[in-house]
């Protein structure tokens, strides 16, 4: 065997080495998230849950911290499954597979029929061990299909999901699936403004033309104030601009979500008036009432939500609409109502910063958050990101 071979025969063997170390890591990772979720562990830092707290202390999406979740449970359930796993021999997509099995509903209708799961467990070890991913998926099926032939009572929302991804440029793409029904409503509010829209020599392609329709539902929505009200605030598109910006067209402005645009896109945008607008300068919003006025207004809430963007407590990764306005120096104590007064707090964190925890905005405008014993929660070092 030449030479080269040899050097690729190593690197393979250092492939297959990686992915068995991973496993084990996987395993030990689902193993101790489990143990810190059954010692309620996320409450020191003001977590609801484990899932929260590694969204906002691990910055994981929210789809990869519920599946570690989920993994944490299973393997508690197949004990001979965690051991493959712990030996680096089952993956965490294998054993996300056999999760489905295990989930608390299956569970008491395993036990009802009398299931042995410590069989059904080292029947998926077997599998998950020794053959290819696809035969795995197929076993578990068949196992799901055996426990309830006549498959789980029907539920439309059971068959509904929509995952939406905003990435660092401000696009969002999105994927989902639709119950028979619901496909049906959804296509026919998208295919109406697909018809009514097709002017001469338009060149758009069909894929076009639906994502067009599809915003043109969403501004009717919004432009005609059938959308529910949000913490007494209408939704809206915000876009944060310096009023000097707005007056040439040149610069930059900023979308609620943090998304950058063009100054001359936003002045496109405040033509519209059906689009809610702030001018951040001497003669715009009123961002002081002062303390006459307890409630936070309209105005000064969205002024709060374009500077922090969610909930300030730190590891929290709740959005604006989940958010109270909160009074960093309470009401009753004089505090103001007003822009440098105010936090955004979801309902959780403001609950819990009126029993004991606080939150205070450094001059350079970062967020802090301490626990009642005066000790700071913080992301885990690793993870924190270097100091400027």
């Amino acid at each position: 065997m030449r030479s080269d071979d040899w050097q690729l025969g190593d690197v393979l063997d250092d492939v297959a080495g990686l992915f068995a170390e991973r496993n084990r890591i996987d395993a030990a990772l689902a193993r101790r998230v489990r143990a810190a979720e059954l010692a309620q562990a996320p409450e020191r830092d003001g977590q609801r849950s484990m899932a929260a707290w590694l969204r906002g202390h691990c910055r994981l999406s929210g789809a990869e911290a519920s599946r570690v979740v989920t993994a944490g449970r299973a393997l508690e359930h197949l004990p001979a499954l965690a051991e493959a796993a712990e030996a680096g021999l089952v993956s965490a997509g294998q054993v996300a597979e056999a999760a489905k099995a295990v989930t608390p509903r299956r569970l008491a209708v395993a036990a009802a029929a009398g299931v042995d799961l410590a069989v059904i467990d080292a029947v998926f070890t077997g599998v998950a061990s020794e053959q290819p991913h696809a035969d795995l998926v197929a076993v578990v099926a068949r196992y799901l299909l055996g426990l309830e032939p006549d498959g789980p009572e029907p539920d439309p929302t059971e068959g509904r999901s929509l995952t939406i991804v905003r990435h660092a440029d401000g696009t969002v793409t999105f994927s989902g699936r639709l119950d028979p029904v619901g496909a049906e409503k959804f296509q026919t509010a998208v295919e109406a403004h697909v018809q009514a829209d097709r002017p001469a020599g338009d060149e758009r392609t069909r894929a076009q033309r639906q994502a067009d329709a599809l915003v043109q539902t969403c501004d009717n929505a919004l432009s005609a104030g059938s959308v529910p009200v949000l913490r007494t605030v209408k939704p809206h598109v915000a876009v944060r601009i310096d009023i000097g910006d707005l007056a040439t067209g040149e610069g930059t402005a900023q979308l609620g979500s943090g998304a950058v645009i063009s100054a001359a896109r936003a002045r496109w945008l405040a033509c519209d008036g059906g689009i809610a607008r702030i001018v951040f300068g001497p003669d715009g919003v009123p961002l002081d009432v002062g303390r006459e006025q307890r409630l936070v207004s309209g105005a000064l809430r969205r002024a709060v939500e374009l500077r922090d963007g969610g909930c300030v407590f730190t590891g929290c990764d709740a959005p604006n609409s989940w958010c109270d306005v909160h009074h960093l120096v309470h009401w009753i104590d004089g505090g103001d109502t007003s822009l440098d007064n105010s936090a955004l707090l979801c309902e959780r964190h403001h609950t819990q910063v009126h029993h004991g925890y606080r939150v205070e905005r450094r001059p350079e405008g970062r967020w802090r958050t301490w626990r009642p014993d005066g000790t700071e929660i913080t992301v885990p070092a690793p993870l924190a990101p270097t100091a400027a």
